[in-house]
C-alpha cells in the first residue's frame, strides 16, 4: 500500500484538463500551473502551443502521444527527478480519458512521483448531465472499435447493463455507429451531444430509430452519444435454469447458494428462482 500527499516530497506531475471548445473554460489555476512549469508535455504540441499562445504563455513543449507514451514518459519522469516542474495536457478534456495519459501516470506512481489533477472540461459529463437520461448510474465506454464486427461484439457485452451508456464518436463514423447501436441494443432513448461548449452546441434527443434517420452531413464536430440502459426484465428460461440447478447441485451447493449464483449470473430476481426450487 502506498499513501501519498500530492504536494509533499518534490514536484508533482500536473494533469491539466483543457477546453473541449470554449477557451474560457481553461481555469485560472491551470494557467498558473502552466506559467510556473518548466515543461509542458502534451498529446499534440501544435495544438498545445496554439492554446498557450491564446493566453500569452510561451513554454517549452514536449510530445507525449499514444505511439511514444512509454518512452516519452521516461523522459518526463527524468525531468521531474531533476527538479523540473512538468505538466501534461491532451488536446481536449482530461488526459487519460480516451486520450494518452494512463501509462504516464502509472510510470510516475512506480517512480514515487506524485500526480495531481487540475480540473476543467469533460465532454462526457457535459453531454450526460443535460441529456435528460438517468445520471444516477452510468457507464463510460468511449470509442467503439473501428472494426464493424468488433464493435458489435463490444456492444453485445454492454447490452444487458442497466446503467446509462456513454460513447464518443467522430462525424465520419456517426451514422454507422448509430445503426450498430440500434441493431444490437434495440430501440432505446438516446441523445447526441455535439459541438459542446461552443456557439453551435446542440443536443439531439429521441430514440435510436429516430437518430439513425438524421442526415449525417448535419452532424459535425466530435460527438458524445448517451444511450438509455437496459430496462427490460429478463425472461425466465426455465430449461436453462434447470440445467444450472442440476449442475450446481452436483457440485454440492445448497439451494440458497444456487439461488445466489443463478441470480447474479443471469441477472434474475432471487424470488423468481426460489419459486422454481421450492
Amino acid at each position: 500500500m502506498k499513501r501519498n500527499k500530492s504536494f509533499e516530497n518534490g514536484n508533482p506531475l500536473y494533469l491539466i484538463a483543457t477546453p473541449i471548445g470554449n477557451l474560457k473554460e481553461f481555469s485560472s489555476r491551470a494557467i498558473e500551473a502552466v506559467e510556473a512549469c518548466d515543461l509542458v508535455a502534451s498529446e499534440d504540441t501544435r495544438n498545445t502551443s496554439n492554446l498557450l499562445r491564446h493566453f500569452g504563455i510561451n513554454k517549452r513543449t514536449y510530445s507525449l502521444r499514444e505511439h511514444n507514451e512509454k518512452s516519452a514518459s521516461e523522459y518526463v519522469i527524468n525531468q521531474i527527478k531533476e527538479g523540473k516542474k512538468v505538466v501534461y495536457m491532451s488536446d481536449a478534456g482530461y488526459p487519460g480519458i480516451s486520450d494518452p495519459g494512463y501509462i504516464l501516470v502509472k510510470e510516475c506512481i512506480a517512480n514515487d512521483i506524485n500526480v495531481s489533477v487540475i480540473n476543467g472540461s469533460s465532454a462526457f459529463l457535459s453531454a450526460l448531465i443535460p441529456s435528460g437520461l438517468d445520471t444516477s448510474h452510468f457507464y463510460f465506454y468511449g470509442f467503439l472499435s473501428a472494426k464493424h464486427q468488433e464493435a458489435i461484439n463490444e456492444l453485445k457485452e454492454l447490452k444487458n447493463r442497466n446503467e446509462t451508456l456513454i460513447f464518443y464518436e467522430a462525424p465520419h463514423r456517426i451514422n454507422d455507429t448509430l445503426k450498430i447501436l440500434l441493431e444490437v441494443l434495440g430501440d432505446r432513448l438516446a441523445v447526441i451531444g455535439r459541438e459542446l461548449t461552443k456557439i453551435n452546441e446542440e443536443f439531439i434527443r429521441g430514440t435510436l430509430t429516430e437518430l439513425v434517420e438524421i442526415d449525417p452531413a448535419s452532424l459535425k464536430g466530435e460527438m458524445v452519444i448517451i444511450v438509455e440502459g437496459n430496462k427490460e426484465t429478463n425472461e425466465l428460461d426455465i430449461d436453462k435454469i434447470n440445467e444450472l440447478v442440476a449442475l450446481l447441485k452436483s457440485k454440492g451447493l445448497t439451494n440458497k447458494d444456487i439461488v445466489e449464483v443463478i441470480s447474479k449470473t443471469l441477472n434474475i430476481n432471487k424470488n423468481k428462482i426460489s419459486k422454481l426450487l421450492y
